[in-house]
């Protein structure tokens, strides 16, 4: 089977890829994007785990409604691209981690460095 992700989150999914439940899935997919508009890109559905590997991982932050505007989603939960205003559940995230712990919000939406630095969205 082709590499889905290139470091080792494929090593630790690799049996879920293999599955039957997958294949169906991942044949679904290709024509839901074949005839919808959906968020993410296609190429962006593994995002999180590429800037992240499973060995780097010490927290994980789930979402529970994914984004469904253009050039929000882009695969990680509550990330927008750059440009694209802070929706209203990162703006909370921001709001909380300024009460607790003192950190001062930053004025975009776009989470790739704190994905990177242990954390995955």
């Amino acid at each position: 089977m082709k590499k889905i992700i290139h470091n080792d989150w494929q090593d630790v999914l690799q049996g879920e890829f293999e599955q039957a439940y997958y294949a169906k899935l991942h044949e679904f997919l290709k024509h839901e994007y074949a005839t919808q508009n959906i968020h993410p890109d296609m190429y962006h559905i593994f995002q999180a785990f590429e800037w992240t590997p499973f060995s780097k991982v010490k927290v994980v932050i789930l979402g529970q409604d994914p984004y469904h505007g253009q050039n929000q989603a882009h695969g990680l939960s509550f990330s927008v691209q750059p440009g694209v205003q802070v929706p209203p559940s990162l703006q909370n995230i921001y709001k909380e981690l300024q009460s607790d712990l003192g950190i001062a919000p930053v004025q975009h939406g776009y989470l790739k460095s704190g994905q990177t630095k242990e954390c995955y969205f």
